[in-house]
């Protein structure tokens, strides 16, 4: 069983920048590819950004890409979501989650999900 436990959510300015955290326990996070998911009021959950077990693998929405980067840290076994340039638009609840597949296609594949952490743009 794996818990994850995010942080780091808040309110800032369009054009600032937080850093997001999730923190493993229960089990290393060593060969579980990580990602961070978004929804918004109203809107379904999207994938905001995914990184494989060997941190060889990043995939990002078009939305992000170049604003947001992903990372991990194996000795710490907990997974990071660097946000730059924030839009309004990034107003959403954000989860990490957890797989074993490599790369995962759809949110289904993931089996562990964090509680989530309220991130909040303000124009």
């Amino acid at each position: 069983q794996v818990v994850l436990i995010e942080s780091g959510g808040g309110l800032v300015q369009a054009g600032g920048s937080l850093r997001l955290s999730c923190a493993a326990s229960g089990r290393t996070l060593s060969y579980y590819t990580m990602g961070w998911v978004r929804q918004a009021p109203g809107k379904e959950r999207e994938s905001v950004a995914t990184i494989t077990w060997d941190s060889g693998n990043t995939v990002y929405a078009d939305s992000v890409k170049g604003r947001f980067t992903i990372s991990r840290d194996g000795a710490k076994n907990t997974g990071y979501l660097q946000m730059n340039s924030l839009k309004p638009e990034d107003t959403a609840v954000y989860y990490c989650a957890a797989t074993r597949v490599r790369m995962p296609t759809t949110l289904d594949e993931y089996a562990y999900w964090g509680q989530g952490t309220q991130v909040t743009i303000s124009s």
